[in-house]
């Protein structure tokens, strides 16, 4: 009997094993490619020049997958050694918690099954993730604070624009920390309670997207059924976030929400990952007046490196989007958006984000113009939207 309960408890490690290094690594490796040619080295130039830049980005979801990112990998596209070869400062981290399969970008029911369900029970979340979006959105904060443990030098929760100015400062002196903004892509995590702000605020969110693939209790997708604008609940947790210096995110937002949005609060918005219609007339971008109306209220908008938001994913039409971009929004109004780690296709990783600062420089892009797409927008738009204390 002993020797039956031996083998079996051998085996039972050995799927396990099997399952954790073979199974889910391969799950993540077809979900978030890396289909680019090997880019020859920088030019002199591009890399003193990459190497002195703030860089950030407003959207990645590195957090969804089962990798630990204090060791580099050869999948996927953001861990902390690549962030630091890539000279990356500041990262919006985002917590998907619903996710419909197919993810169509022309339409989707909110009742389609679920992705993230079966990616949470496959990755081993805590059962408590299974059944709540709330849950499964606190369990993502948990795992970024985790890893501020595990590398305080490495990475570091940003919860106020202090926070945010001590990380930087120290890099100025030679520090390597990450700073890590927290973010939920789309609110249904609120579960339909405006009190679920306040304990995902307490759990260090500051940015907050209303919608994700399919119409939610706050309103219509870009992607969902109905087209809808903002619901009376809608508006209520919009106007709650406003009051706690919450940051907006109208990514796959309905255009009605986005105008009832820009209608009812003050405060800017982001659109965190996307790509510019004109340029690229995806159903997953919104038109260019609308854009033009984010970025008069003093907007940000993060430009993406996958096809479905630029058409292309190459360097070369990523930094001809942010061209067209800045012709039509304003330099101050455009900013990195990689969605990397977003189950997309992508020319480079976070390793490779000097191949933007190359182009650029190749596309005649000023120095200044460089600086503030490749982070001081963003920088600057966090200092002044998040919370002071």
């Amino acid at each position: 009997m002993k020797k039956l309960f031996a083998t079996l408890t051998t085996l039972v490690l050995v799927l396990f094993a099997g399952w954790k290094w073979l199974l889910l690594p391969g799950v993540e490796r077809s979900m978030n490619r890396h289909s680019g040619p090997e880019y020859p080295p920088l030019s002199a130039e591009a890399a003193a020049l990459h190497q002195s830049l703030l860089v950030g980005d407003l959207h990645a979801d590195s957090f969804l997958w089962a990798r630990d990112l204090q060791n580099e990998a050869d999948y996927g596209h953001v861990d902390l050694p690549r962030a630091r070869r890539g000279n990356l400062a500041m990262q919006v981290f985002t917590a998907v918690t619903k996710s419909p399969r197919g993810q169509n970008y022309q339409q989707n029911s909110s009742e389609a099954g679920d992705n993230i369900t079966l990616l949470a029970v496959a990755q081993a979340w805590p059962p408590r993730t299974w059944n709540s979006l709330l849950e499964r959105a606190l369990y993502h904060a948990e795992r970024v604070e985790k890893l501020q443990r595990a590398a305080p030098q490495q990475i570091g929760i940003v919860r106020t624009s202090g926070d945010l100015r001590q990380i930087l400062q120290a890099r100025q002196g030679g520090g390597e920390t990450l700073a890590a903004i927290l973010g939920i892509e789309g609110a249904h995590p609120l579960e339909g309670q405006l009190e679920n702000i306040d304990r995902l605020y307490d759990a260090g969110y500051r940015v907050m997207g209303l919608q994700h693939f399919f119409d939610n209790a706050l309103g219509g997708s870009l992607h969902g059924e109905s087209g809808a604008g903002l619901s009376d609940f809608g508006r209520a947790a919009v106007q709650e976030m406003a009051r706690r210096s919450i940051v907006i995110d109208v990514a796959h937002s309905s255009e009605q929400v986005v105008r009832d949005v820009l209608a009812l609060v003050e405060r800017p918005v982001i659109v965190s990952h996307t790509g510019v219609k004109a340029a690229c007339d995806s159903p997953r971008n919104i038109s260019d007046a609308l854009m033009q109306q984010i970025a008069a209220a003093g907007g940000l908008i993060g430009i993406g490196y996958w096809d479905g938001a630029v058409c292309d994913n190459s360097p070369q039409n990523i930094v001809r989007t942010m061209r067209y971009a800045i012709d039509l929004l304003g330099v101050d109004h455009v900013a990195l958006g990689s969605d990397f780690d977003g189950s997309v296709e992508v020319a480079f990783d976070a390793g490779g984000l000097g191949q933007l600062t190359g182009e650029m420089l190749k596309q005649g892009f000023s120095e200044a113009e460089i600086r503030k797409v490749m982070g001081e927008n963003l920088r600057d738009f966090f200092l002044a939207q998040l919370p002071q204390s």
